[in-house]
């Protein structure tokens, strides 16, 4: 059961959307990694109940969330069959394609036969008539890039989306569909990009500058860099981290000296503001409100409510900013 009254909101902040009419929470559910084949179906929703009944009314996927691919949709599928799709209409749903779903030559990339398969496909999984913002889920250097800026403008005039997102897309990149978007009046009004205390590629290549300035929300994922901003790993790797189980996404090389000696000192300092490792690397992410949202993962309830702790305490005093910088070098 879902708690049904607006308390739920109570504690929840929601920022706008780049200029768009859509309100983001601050912290948003990514099922990128637990949602799968292979994962627990009653952690899962009670995953997906804590974050709704706590706020976050956000729920990230993409067509290839699993393993297997599509999983992540075929259970989140269920899980509103079950009775969070009681709640569609105060939910917000996305997906994504872009990168390898199916055999052959037209699962891939970015062309308007990919774009709209997938989306389907996406649909028919999680049981929808559409969702809520539809992404890019990464750039395509051979399609022209009017073909796929009209495949997704095609798809929101189809009603099968309400907005349209990028990822992955660079400063350059976003400004150049971003002009298409423009001509063409596309609902577009977000891109997911990786940032985080250890990876700053938005501030370098000044994507982030320039989406604030230009009315496009930014989402972010991998705010905790795969855990390495929490106390997971600083007295050495468990047997049960991502990195023994799977260590595609983060290499035992990076649990290093070096790294370590950063987080420990950026613990201290969080310790200070009364706040976990993981909130404060949260919260410095929303530090200025360039950003609208930040993705977080999660493998069990308890997590998400660890995470959401940090709404309501974003600020960092001038000192604070300065010590994070020279922590981080």
């Amino acid at each position: 059961m879902y708690i049904a009254d607006e308390k739920r909101y109570d504690s929840m902040q929601y920022n706008r959307c780049g200029d768009s009419g859509l309100l983001l929470p601050a912290v948003s559910l990514g099922l990128w990694h637990n949602f799968g084949s292979n994962g627990n179906f009653d952690t899962m929703e009670a995953m997906c109940r804590t974050a709704f009944d706590n706020g976050i009314t956000h729920f990230d996927l993409a067509n290839n969330y699993g393993p297997v691919s599509g999983a992540a949709e075929e259970n989140f599928g269920k899980i509103l069959e079950k009775g969070l799709g009681e709640y569609r209409d105060e939910l917000v749903i996305s997906t994504k394609a872009g990168y390898d779903m199916w055999p052959g030559p037209y699962g891939n990339w970015g062309s308007r036969k990919y774009l709209i398969a997938s989306l389907d496909q996406s649909l028919k999984r999680m049981g929808l008539d559409y969702v809520d913002i539809y992404y890019h889920h990464r750039p395509d250097p051979k399609t022209p890039l009017e073909e796929t800026a009209g495949a997704l403008d095609q798809i929101v005039r189809s009603g099968k989306a309400l907005y349209i997102g990028i990822s992955n897309y660079n400063k350059e990149q976003t400004i150049a569909i971003a002009q298409l978007f423009k001509e063409m009046g596309t609902p577009f009004i977000i891109n997911q990009r990786k940032y985080s205390m250890f990876v700053r590629d938005i501030e370098k290549d000044g994507l982030k500058d320039y989406a604030a300035a230009h009315g496009i929300g930014i989402i972010t994922f991998c705010p905790l860099a795969q855990g390495l901003l929490t106390d997971r790993y600083i007295n050495g790797i468990p047997e049960d981290s991502r990195i023994r189980r799977d260590g595609r996404f983060l290499k035992e090389n990076a649990v290093n000296e070096e790294t370590l000696d950063k987080v420990r000192k950026l613990g201290a300092l969080a310790k200070e503001r009364g706040q976990s490792l993981a909130q404060m690397a949260l919260a410095w992410i929303l530090r200025d409100g360039d950003i609208t949202s930040v993705l977080i993962g999660a493998s069990r309830p308890s997590q998400i409510l660890d995470n959401i702790g940090m709404v309501g305490n974003t600020s960092f005093s001038e000192e604070e900013r300065k010590q994070i910088d020279q922590i981080l070098g």
